[in-house]
């Protein structure tokens, strides 16, 4: 509709506008057969205000009305979806008579709300920047990503050259979160961090006890220093009861859970059980049999008996091959190839494991060859490197790069003998040719190395015990077997800690060692796989 003469005679100073401008706004406002939009100056006249109200409403009645979904500020009307009366241009001036009506109730909070989010969301970043900070300074290192940091190997820093600076409660509270994704290795190294030397020293020795039962001997190995493990014989495990409850005490009484040992093979050579349970056939009784399920039973059996003394680990199977019939093969092997070894010697294993007992497979390099007796002397081979790689290594190398985590041998048992073809200065299990070049480096084995009694002959003869543990160590096995009490156990400890201190034995080998055994515990189950308590 059209205003008044008086009115576009006389219009506000807030409309005026060049007329071609005016004629632009109102072409794409008004459409075709529709009256001209009121936009007012002034306040009209009473007669003037109800004809331009009752046009309005009859306007209102034949198109529809849209202004709720304009802006707030320009928030009037809408004819066929375009604005009436103005919008922003029109600020300050009094509203449209034909538009009087109450404005729609404004929406509270949606700006409080907004603004919250925008907190909210803020707060979360920044959580996760300083969550990825703390993991780099509490670590080191990245845990993804080509960081050029394996994030398995241990950690570095100033006290070693394997083990940074001990961590305070609050890193490793900071770490605990990662525990799921961490490997036993990684929470192994939190746990060497924080330990003693002494604490470290005495996880690498598994030590013996001459007496029947448990002793105070016994005690002060276990909790004063720190033993690692604890292997039993025959005479030490008089009944069901008495073993069971000596185990039992032997683990109350450690600050770390301890392996408990024995070398139950069964046969008429190698049996620690017999006032316990029934005799059991041996090695070669199993291999003569020719049954894998009759191998597997034998098996199951062993574990689930042991496993119910509180003993955790077994010294077997032996997987030596017999090559030629001698005092540590007869008997006690399964079989006169490599092949019937690792077909039978590997079940038994593979069941063994399954049930949740720790194997060690011995007796590294392998005594196929060896006539006398290594208790009473040691024994020479002397056969050809090719010669003792294609039999003497060849069950190692099968079980250790096994596809199947049940054939992986949970430890291996070195033991002394002297094959000159590839080491001719030290026996096997001091050589670090033997230990290191071909058993880590070559077979790929990065699981714990024990030795075998460093009291026996073909060791002594030339080496004191606390000797022969720094050699062991540096050649690289983890694990000491010898001390029989706590005058022994402390002259190895002595031992270690001089050649720590002159050098001739590293940290690094120590760390190296103490986290494989930690490790191989939290595997077994032997403690719950979490970084350290305070």
């Amino acid at each position: 509709m059209s205003i008044s003469n008086e009115h576009s005679q006389k219009p506000s100073i807030h409309n005026q506008q060049p007329p071609a401008q005016a004629a632009q706004d109102d072409a794409p406002t008004r459409p075709v057969g529709q009256p001209e939009p009121l936009i007012p100056s002034r306040p009209m006249p009473a007669r003037q205000y109800q004809q331009a109200r009752q046009q309005s409403e009859e306007q209102a009645q034949r198109a529809p009305v849209a202004a709720q979904n304009m802006p707030e500020n320009g928030r009037a009307a809408a004819v066929n979806g375009k604005p009436l009366g103005g919008g922003i241009k029109d600020f300050g001036q009094p509203p449209a008579p034909a538009l009087l009506q109450p404005r729609p109730p404004r929406r509270r909070g949606r700006g409080k709300v907004g603004i919250i989010a925008l907190l909210v969301l803020s707060i979360l970043v920044i959580i996760v920047v300083l969550t990825g900070f703390l993991g780099r300074v509490t670590t080191g290192a990245n845990t993804g990503g080509n960081t050029g940091v394996d994030p398995t190997a241990p950690l570095s820093g100033p006290i070693g050259p394997m083990l940074g600076p001990p961590l305070n409660p609050t890193q490793v509270n900071a770490l605990r979160h990662k525990s799921i994704v961490m490997t036993y290795r990684q929470l192994a190294n939190l746990y060497v961090n924080r330990m003693t030397l002494d604490e470290e020293l005495g996880q690498l020795i598994m030590v013996e006890y001459d007496t029947t039962t448990y002793s105070s001997d016994l005690d002060y190995m276990v909790n004063n220093l720190h033993a690692g493990g604890v292997i039993l014989y025959e005479f030490q495990m008089n009944s069901f009861n008495q073993t069971k409850n000596d185990i039992a005490q032997m683990q109350k009484r450690a600050k770390m859970p301890l392996i408990i040992s024995t070398d139950e093979e069964g046969g008429p050579e190698v049996h620690r059980l017999l006032h316990i349970y029934p005799p059991r056939p041996g090695p070669w009784d199993i291999y003569q049999k020719g049954s894998l399920d009759y191998d597997r039973q034998q098996a199951h059996l062993l574990a689930h008996q042991l496993l119910a003394l509180g003993i955790n680990e077994d010294l077997a199977p032996d997987v030596d091959v017999m090559i030629t019939p001698g005092a540590d093969t007869v008997t006690r092997t399964f079989g006169t190839t490599p092949d019937s070894v690792i077909k039978y010697g590997g079940a038994y294993m593979q069941a063994m494991q399954s049930d949740g007992l720790i194997a060690c497979i011995k007796h590294y390099p392998g005594l196929g060859a060896a006539i006398p007796d290594a208790h009473k002397t040691l024994p020479v081979v002397n056969r050809s490197r090719s010669q003792i790689f294609s039999t003497e290594l060849a069950p190692y190398q099968a079980f250790i790069n096994s596809p199947n985590p049940l054939l992986r041998p949970g430890m291996i048992m070195s033991t002394d003998i002297l094959m000159p073809a590839i080491d001719p200065t030290y026996p096997a299990e001091l050589s670090h040719i033997f230990m290191t070049d071909i058993l880590r480096k070559q077979l790929g084995y990065d699981g714990v190395v024990m030795t075998d009694a460093l009291y026996m002959k073909g060791i002594s003869f030339k080496w004191t015990m606390p000797q022969a543990a720094v050699l062991a160590l540096n050649a690289g096995n983890d694990m000491l077997l010898g001390p029989t009490g706590a005058g022994q156990m402390l002259a190895m400890l002595d031992g270690l800690k001089a050649a720590l201190q002159n050098g001739t034995l590293s940290k690094e080998r120590v760390d190296e060692a103490a986290s494989r055994i930690i490790a191989l515990k939290m595997a077994s189950h032997l403690m719950p796989a979490v970084p350290p308590q305070n």
